[in-house]
């Protein structure tokens, strides 16, 4: 495959349809593991989870995003044997960090099972997540290269790879180990996520050697002069590692009051709820719910959000070094409106149709009316990371870190003030989120229009609206109607009849051309003018 650099709206719609298939494929596990191992088998796994969570936030939630800043920094400059210098920095520094860790984790993991995760049985299934630290340590690096060189296929590849072989071993090693108990059939499904994340390892590494077999090319004026090529990185570029560390540790930062948040937030809200008066079964179930079925189907246009930052940052960060004010503008735009035209029709869907799209995917529809308290509140939650990608992109991680750690700090005050309280229980918790997604997307803009003078048009928000109110209406007829008999099929039916409407909406309302069509991958030659 001839590896090239894609435009930066190609780069975030080929990791938008990876991310999609991703997050659709996810849905898989959920489902089946249920069923295959009950509520204690999956509450096992969910055990071991939070704490990885925070162990892949160390070593690697910021190295990524640093190394595909000073790639596109470098690369934008031709400047390859700087490229190969961060490369080598990196991969040091990552698989240092993950070694450590791996080591910590085997030594302490009968106390970090029994005592941190409060339930000896998970002490397997910890000990089969270590050797995905390393595995992550390295593919981090090579996935913040391909992203610095702004090529997306072999992110999307290697991410598509990992869920597919992380699904179905999942489920294989889950039915091979179940007859010997719950605590090997957990330990099973943390096994199935290793091998996923050494496939997707490994397709990385083939499109790695691939693009490294390429001869370095440099510039005539560093070519000329070998001596002065040698000496040039020490002069014009700060330490390479005291510039990944510059970028990376805040970006950790950030993502790591959301891993401990997380981490607090279950405790808290069991306990709460608890003190509401709700059983302690009663209260782990309502949490499950929430966090299990509700927040995953809420994240799902996240796979949009998340190919809009990775491309956002090389984009970026390129324009940035060479003073280019309008393009960074326009590609928040661009990336802005991505965010909030793809994430609207998610909203109308799931505010309007929680009942029947709970029940089709969870076999009750007890959790709907928490899908419909967030489900307006969540599109702040789709332009909340390409903002953060702005910030991180323009150099004040700090910024976004701030912002992440005051998001969090309300959040966990509201659920224990409200969680409390007989009259709201999980409510309380569901409102507590949603002031989160609120308030630290808003910090954020109000960050980057501070930083850039960015502003976003506001008759682009009236058309969306107005599209939005049309396709509500269209579902609703279609729904009640109940055209087609049985409600999966009507759930379907105006499911698709209601965002046809919209995308037509789009078009005539000129919130999409042509142009825009072009750059999809694969169908945008069809939209190319003859």
């Amino acid at each position: 495959m001839s590896l090239r650099k894609q435009s930066f709206i190609q780069g975030a719609m080929i990791l938008l349809a990876a991310g999609l298939l991703n997050r659709i494929l996810g849905f898989v596990p959920r489902i089946a593991l249920p069923r295959m191992i009950g509520a204690e088998g999956v509450g096992l796994i969910q055990l071991v989870y939070p704490f990885t969570i925070v162990l892949l936030t160390l070593i690697a939630g910021g190295i990524p995003l640093a190394v595909a800043k000073m790639v596109a920094e470098a690369d934008s400059k031709d400047e390859q044997h700087l490229v190969s210098k961060i490369l080598r920095v990196s991969v040091i520094l990552s698989m240092t960090i993950s070694l450590i860790a791996a080591a910590v984790c085997f030594v302490l993991s009968e106390f970090i099972a029994t005592k941190i995760m409060t339930d000896p049985r998970v002490h397997t299934a910890f000990l089969m997540m270590i050797p995905v630290l390393p595995l992550v340590a390295l593919s981090s690096v090579w996935r913040g290269y391909f992203q610095g060189k702004q090529n997306m296929i072999p992110t999307a590849l290697s991410q598509t790879s990992e869920t597919v072989f992380r699904i179905v071993l999942t489920l294989l090693f889950v039915w091979m180990f179940l007859p010997y108990g719950l605590e090997l059939a957990a330990a099973g499904a943390v096994l199935g996520m290793v091998a996923g994340e050494c496939a997707g390892l490994i397709v990385l590494g083939i499109q790695f050697l691939m693009e490294r077999r390429k001869p370095l090319q440099f510039t005539p004026a560093i070519a000329s002069n070998p001596k002065e090529r040698l000496a040039l990185p020490s002069i014009r570029h700060k330490p390479i590692l005291r510039e990944l560390l510059n970028t990376a540790i805040p970006v950790t930062g950030s993502k790591m009051i959301g891993s401990l948040s997380y981490l607090l937030e279950s405790i808290l809200t069991v306990r709460s709820l608890t003190i509401a008066g709700i059983a302690a079964a009663g209260a782990t179930a309502q949490y499950g719910a929430l966090q299990g079925m509700v927040i995953p189907l809420l994240l799902l246009p996240g796979a949009l959000t998340y190919s809009l930052a990775v491309s956002l940052v090389p984009s970026l960060s390129e324009a940035a070094s060479r003073g280019d004010w309008a393009t960074i503008h326009l590609r928040l735009h661009q990336s802005m409106r991505l965010a909030i035209v793809t994430g609207a029709p998610f909203v109308v869907l799931m505010g309007l149709l929680a009942g029947p799209i709970c029940t089709l995917l969870y076999g009750n529809d007890s959790m709907a009316g928490m899908l419909r308290w967030l489900a307006p509140i969540a599109v702040f939650l789709y332009m909340q990371a390409p903002l953060q990608a702005a910030l991180q992109a323009l150099n004040r991680p700090g910024t976004a870190l701030f912002n992440t750690f005051a998001g969090a700090a309300i959040k966990l005050i509201l659920i224990v003030q409200l969680a409390t309280n007989p009259q709201y229980g999980i409510t309380g918790v569901v409102i507590a989120i949603g002031v989160n997604m609120i308030l630290v997307t808003l910090l954020h803009w109000i960050s980057v229009a501070r930083l850039t003078g960015f502003r976003m048009h506001p008759l682009d928000f009236l058309k969306v609206t107005i599209a939005m109110i049309v396709m509500s209406a269209a579902a609703l007829w279609i729904w009640n109607v109940n055209l087609m008999g049985q409600n999966i099929l009507n759930l379907f039916l105006a499911s698709f009849v209601a965002t046809v409407i919209y995308l037509l909406l789009l078009i005539l309302l000129k919130l999409i051309d042509r142009h825009d069509a072009a750059r999809v991958p694969i169908i945008g030659r069809f939209f190319l003018p003859k």
